[in-house]
């Protein structure tokens, strides 16, 4: 009996329970065929998944799903970047604890995953917040120590008062915490990082390996390296022997410094400040600085804020005394901490100056018209000729650029220098939720390293929560007291935790022995299967998991654990989607669930749609209407497919495909077949641009109804004509290209059509070159840009066949009067326009 609907409850869990029993997406070490290692960025198990969360993973599950037709050796692991935040709030509010409500989270989205058909070899699953994957992420720590890259010190951070731990730059959003939007505070407090500033140039230069990367990602990484090439010019500090160091990438404008400003985080400040008449203001002005954000005070709109030290520093190239400020703009991250100010060529200086009344002086003239500092309405920033700059007036400022650096080399002033924007990499959290920090403070023997053998470092998981969201772990007396690893005496853990980009950092590379106790990763296994052959993710993990992950693996490589440079080789970022113009959330009330789309339409319905919303690479409004567009087209498929198999002597893959059809729609079939073949397999291997795939096939389906409405089969009599099989051949295709897409209806199909193997067993159709080639097109003539006529020719037609054709019609003789045209304008295959 014929189903109108295609039965989705009965089917999905059916072919679900197949595809766990035959282990589709198990990976096997021994295969002989081509490995390729397909990679979804692991979600954090903060909660349930939303539609919008369902992008990256059917998109990862499309891909694998087609390799595997395609005969590779794939592995498609999922795990979890459990340690976070999000969970230790959620345990002070609620009682519940951490690991309880992220292994209930995980079990949730698993679930979720597995609705939406999904594969992935789950024999490899980890979750960053076990012991058996933490204890591997602390011993990464340890080799970094080994190398001198991890080291403690004293820095200014973001603080939130109410998270009570340090956020990073991108975790403050206007000023305020992302997550709980308190005011964030400026802090100095005794943190451990990571010197990714020593492979600054190495992160770099290998963006050039990364050839298959976006180019937006790879620009967003450049930028922040942030290499700039100046100048380290020395100012001394005037009545002391202080010298001052400035890193300039302007060194052509140093002859208009008119004031030196420096960070209120810079170390100099303190002493320099001693004794000053206005001291307590300026300490005053210092503290309500520190209370901004770092990013709050780099923005372009936020006001430039300033106090006068009552110091001066020295020009060395002129020997002008200019005062030394202290301001709200300049950070210690970048550069020195201290940035002479050339109000005349900075806009932010030229804001600074006008506001406080100090001098502006021109030193580079526009070209078109003299400058006047006095005058002048904004910055000058363009090049121009040099003037008021010693003996380099009426030399081309880039030209200046050099010499003048030639001479403060010369004169022992200044030095070429090379500065990173790249800051190092702050690891230090002060939450429970994370792993253990692995070091241990010793009266005696001072920071001690915990021996590798004593790893994991566990986190105790009897422990009390604090209102306010400080780390309990300092009242736990069994986690904190414990002995040095050097003297035996006694001793104190730390009790920070590690930022959970450690955790992602390298979590690649356990999937591959993910079991092993004995290391962290079998060296021979990852240096076979890595890099990554396909990562996907979203766009905002751009810099920041990207750019560790590639440091972490840059420095296993470096010490000889790993033989590759780059983790991925391929990545594809995939747009958001949203709803109601915002990103899905609980607070904006704009969340849609799988769950309740999956129980009326099936899970085949909410992939199509999610992959048909538009191009997967760019944010897309989400409709719940086009689910039902999506319902429509499956079922319309089902039922073409199972009209086709209704009589067992026609099923589907009986026999061998045989050439084209011998009447016009039956070659016009076999066409639209092998470009849809052609068109869907370009997309699969290119751009991932599946919503022009499945348009294609939707093409296709038209084109199988058009035929079959105008010549029906006659199957009951078991007809063999050669267009009977175009049509098989073009059902069976349909079936094929649509696997990857919607799974579960795709291998119903193919069972019904007679196949006792698996659809991702089949062999993937490739396209037929001469099936595609049109015999005759037709040609649209316009005479002086106005249709007037068309004619049908052979697609192979020269420009003098063409020509003829054109000159013998009719149409074209009246309008011609017979009379040659004065020009010819022929696009082949499309139109041809003459000129009288």
């Amino acid at each position: 009996m014929k189903e109108q609907f295609y039965p989705f409850k009965k089917i999905e869990k059916k072919w679900q329970k197949k595809w766990a029993a035959e282990r589709l997406f198990k990976m096997d070490p021994a295969s002989s065929q081509p490995k390729f290692y397909c990679l979804m960025m692991f979600p954090y198990p903060s909660s349930a998944l939303h539609v919008g969360h369902g992008r990256n993973y059917i998109i990862g599950d499309v891909v694998a799903r087609y390799k595997i037709m395609r005969r590779f050796n794939i592995l498609a692991p999922m795990g979890w970047d459990a340690f976070g935040l999000p969970a230790e709030n959620a345990a002070i509010k609620s009682g519940i604890h951490p690991k309880t409500s992220t292994l209930n989270n995980i079990k949730t989205m698993k679930r979720q995953l597995n609705s939406w058909g999904v594969g992935y070899d789950w024999d490899r699953e980890i979750a960053s917040c076990m012991p058996d994957y933490y204890k591997w992420t602390q011993w990464i720590f340890l080799e970094l120590y080994k190398k001198g890259l991890a080291y403690k010190k004293k820095a200014s951070v973001n603080w939130c008062p109410s998270c009570q731990t340090v956020l990073a730059n991108e975790q403050v959003v206007d000023g305020a915490c992302e997550r709980c939007s308190t005011q964030v505070e400026l802090r100095s407090l005794e943190q451990w990082f990571f010197k990714i500033t020593d492979y600054a140039q190495k992160l770099l230069d290998d963006l050039a390996l990364l050839e298959d990367w976006p180019e937006r990602v790879r620009l967003m990484q450049k930028n922040w390296i942030g290499r700039s090439e100046g100048v380290e010019i020395d100012f001394k500090i005037a009545d002391t022997d202080i010298i001052l160091p400035c890193f300039t990438t302007r060194v052509d404008t140093i002859y208009g410094a008119t004031y030196m400003v420096l960070a209120v985080e810079h170390p100099l400040i303190e002493d320099l400040i001693k004794g000053a008449k206005n001291e307590k203001e300026i300490k005053k002005f210092i503290n309500e600085v520190k209370k901004e954000s770092l990013v709050e005070r780099v923005s372009a709109d936020v006001e430039k804020k300033g106090i006068f030290t009552g110091r001066y520093v020295i020009n060395p190239v002129n020997n002008k005394k200019i005062p030394l400020w202290i301001a709200n703009y300049i950070l210690m991250e970048y550069g020195t901490g201290a940035v002479m100010a050339v109000p005349a060529h900075d806009q932010r200086d030229f804001d600074f100056a006008k506001k406080y009344d100090l001098s502006i002086e021109v030193v580079i003239d526009d070209p078109k018209e003299q400058l006047d500092g006095k005058n002048m309405k904004e910055a000058y920033i363009e090049e121009g000729q040099m003037v008021n700059s010693g003996k380099f007036n009426g030399i081309p400022s880039l030209d200046a650029m050099e010499k003048i650096a030639d001479y403060m080399e010369q004169e022992k002033i200044g030095r070429r220098k090379i500065h990173y924007k790249l800051r190092d990499w702050l690891i230090s959290r002060q939450r429970y939720w994370g792993a253990p920090i692995p070091i241990v403070y010793c009266d005696a023997c001072g920071i001690q390293p915990v021996n590798e053998k004593d790893l994991p470092v566990l986190l105790p998981e009897k422990i009390k929560f604090k209102p306010h969201g400080e780390s309990p772990l300092k009242d736990v007396k069994d986690f904190v007291e414990t002995k040095c690893p050097r003297c035996n005496k006694k001793a104190r853990r730390e009790i920070d935790t590690m930022d959970t980009f450690v955790d992602s950092s390298w979590y690649f590379l356990r999937y591959l022995s993910p079991k092993d106790d004995k290391r962290p990763f079998d060296k021979d296994i990852v240096n076979k299967w890595l890099p990554v052959d396909q990562y996907i993710g979203g766009v905002e993990h751009a810099i920041l998991h990207l750019m560790y992950s590639r440091f972490i693996v840059k420095v296993l490589h470096d010490m000889g654990h790993v033989g590759f440079k780059e983790p991925f080789a391929k990545l594809f970022t995939q747009g958001m989607i949203v709803k109601d113009g915002a990103k899905m959330s609980k607070s904006k009330g704009n969340v849609v669930s799988p769950d309740k789309l999956i129980d009326k339409y099936g899970a085949d319905t909410v992939r199509s749609y999610t992959l048909f919303i538009g191009p997967p690479e760019k944010d897309a409004e989400w409709n719940d209407r086009g689910v039902e567009g999506a319902w429509r087209f499956l079922n319309r498929v089902w039922r073409l497919v199972e009209q086709a198999t209704s009589d067992p002597s026609t099923l589907l893959g009986a026999g061998k495909r045989q050439g084209a059809g011998e009447n016009p729609s039956d070659r016009s079939l076999r066409r639209r077949t092998h470009l849809t073949i052609k068109k869907v397999t370009e997309d699969m291997e290119g751009s991932f641009h599946f919503n022009t795939a499945l348009s294609a096939i939707m093409e296709l389906v038209n084109e199988i109804y058009k035929v079959s409405d105008r010549r029906p089969l006659d199957l009951a009599r078991g007809r063999q004509a050669t267009g009977d099989k175009d049509f098989k051949e073009a059902i069976e295709s349909v079936i094929i290209l649509l696997a990857p897409f919607v799974p579960h209806i795709a291998e119903e199909m193919w069972e019904r059509s007679g196949n006792k193997k698996s659809v991702f067993k089949a062999e993937w159709p490739k396209h037929d070159e001469k099936a595609i080639i049109q015999e005759k097109v037709t040609m649209v003539i316009q005479i002086n840009g106005r249709v007037r006529s068309k004619i049908e020719i052979s697609s192979g037609a020269t420009e003098d066949e063409v020509k003829k054709a054109v000159l013998e019609n009719p149409v074209v003789n009246k309008w011609t009067g017979g009379k040659t045209p004065k020009k010819f304008i022929i696009v082949k295959g499309r139109l041809v326009n003459l000129v009288i």
